[in-house]
C-alpha cells in the first residue's frame, strides 16, 4: 500500500515546515503548496513536493489537492495589528476556497485546522476547557477571524461529514519563528520591555515539537475526526520567567514594571493615536500585548491526553533557547530539541 500523501498549507512558515520534516520522517509523501516568491529556507533538506499556487487563487487549489488524503492547514494571516478584512481575506475566504476545493476532490481523510487559543474571550483562564465557545467578537483581527474559522469549518463537518479535526495551540515558540521573538528582542535592545502588573500570570506557550507532535496524532487517531483539541506544553511558564528568560540569554537587565491598571488606561489612546496616523506596525502598547503579558492564560489539556495520547515532552527552558538561538542567528539550519 503506498504511502498516504499529507498536503501541508503555511509550509514555508515554522509549524507547517516542522509538519513537513516530521512526516516525511514518519513515510507520508508531503506536498507543499507554496506561493512562486515564497523563501524556503525553512524547508532545506526536506523531501517535499512544491505546489505553486496562492489560497487567494482558487483555480490553483484543485491540482494541489489531486490524490491528497490528509491536509495540515497551517496557514494563515497572523498578527495583532491592522483591519480584520486582511485577516478575514486569507484565514475565513481562503479557507472555504480551499474546504470546497477538498470536498470537491472526494477523496480527503483527514484535515487538520490549525487554530488558536487566542479563539477563546479575552479574560483570565484557569483550565478553561474545548466546551466554551470561540469569542466571534474577538479582541482583533487575527482573533476574530480564526473564530470565524472554527464556525466555517464545523458547518462543513456538520453538512458534509467533513473529516475535519481543529487543534487550538497556545503562544508557539521554537526555530523558525519569525514574528514576537524577533519584534520582542528589538524591543529589548531598545530598552522598551516591562512587566505589566506583577508578572506572575501564566503563559499559554507551546513548544513548535511539542505541537507538531499533536498534529500527528491528530492526523493518525481515528478518533479525533470532529473534536477540538487546546494544545499546549506540560508547564506553563510566569511571565517573570518568560521575560527573564530573555534577558538573561541576551545579557540585558531584567524588565521593569508598569502597574496593569495604568496600561488598561492608556491603551485606547496609544491605539487610536496609531491608528489616526495609519500605523502600519503594532504600537508599543495594544490590548493584545496586554492581554499576551498580563492575562492569566491556563487552558486545559486533559482532552488532548486522553483522546490523541498528546505528552508534551519538551519543556520551556530548552525550547525557548532553542528559539532564541535560531533568532539570534547562532544557529542556522533549523532543527528540535530531542526530548530529554
Amino acid at each position: 500500500m503506498s504511502a498516504q500523501c499529507m498536503l501541508v498549507t503555511g509550509a514555508t512558515g515554522m509549524v507547517g515546515s516542522f509538519v513537513a520534516r516530521r512526516a516525511v520522517q514518519r513515510g507520508y509523501r508531503v506536498r507543499a503548496l507554496v506561493r512562486p516568491a515564497a523563501d524556503r529556507t525553512l524547508l532545506e533538506g526536506v523531501d517535499v513536493e512544491y505546489v505553486s499556487g496562492d489560497l487567494a487563487d482558487y483555480e490553483s487549489l484543485p491540482p494541489a489537492l489531486d490524490g491528497v488524503d490528509i491536509v495540515v492547514h497551517a496557514a494563515a494571516h497572523i498578527g495583532d495589528w491592522g483591519p480584520a478584512d486582511q485577516y478575514r481575506a486569507i484565514n475565513v475566504v481562503a479557507l472555504e476556497h480551499l474546504l470546497t476545493a477538498a470536498h470537491r476532490a472526494g477523496r480527503l481523510q483527514r484535515w487538520i485546522q490549525v487554530s488558536t487559543l487566542g479563539v477563546y474571550p479575552a479574560r483570565h483562564h484557569y483550565g478553561t476547557d474545548e466546551t466554551v465557545p470561540p469569542d466571534l467578537a474577538g479582541l482583533d483581527g487575527y482573533t476574530r477571524t480564526k473564530a470565524e474559522a472554527e464556525v466555517l469549518l464545523q458547518r462543513h463537518m456538520t453538512e458534509f461529514q467533513f473529516p475535519a479535526v481543529i487543534l487550538r495551540p497556545g503562544f508557539i515558540y521554537g526555530p523558525g519563528e519569525r514574528h514576537v521573538i524577533p519584534r520582542l528582542i528589538r524591543r529589548f535592545e531598545q530598552g522598551a520591555v516591562k512587566f505589566i502588573g506583577d508578572g506572575q500570570a501564566v503563559l499559554n506557550n507551546v513548544y513548535v515539537g511539542n505541537f507538531v507532535d499533536a498534529v500527528l496524532l491528530a492526523a493518525e487517531k481515528p478518533e479525533a475526526v470532529g473534536e477540538t483539541f487546546n494544545i499546549r506544553d506540560q508547564r506553563l511558564v510566569t511571565r517573570r520567567e518568560y521575560l527573564t528568560t530573555v534577558a538573561d540569554y541576551l545579557g540585558r537587565p531584567h524588565p521593569g514594571r508598569v502597574p496593569l491598571w495604568l496600561a488598561r488606561s492608556v491603551v485606547p489612546l496609544i491605539e487610536g493615536w496609531a491608528r489616526f496616523r495609519g500605523r502600519q506596525e503594532p504600537p508599543l502598547l495594544t490590548r493584545a500585548t496586554i492581554k499576551f503579558m498580563a492575562l492569566n492564560l491556563d487552558f486545559s489539556i486533559a482532552k488532548a491526553q486522553s483522546v490523541l495520547g498528546y505528552q508534551p515532552v519538551v519543556d520551556f527552558q530548552p525550547g525557548m533557547r532553542d528559539a532564541l538561538d535560531w533568532a539570534t542567528g547562532k544557529t542556522k539550519s533549523p532543527r528540535l530539541v530531542e526530548p530529554q
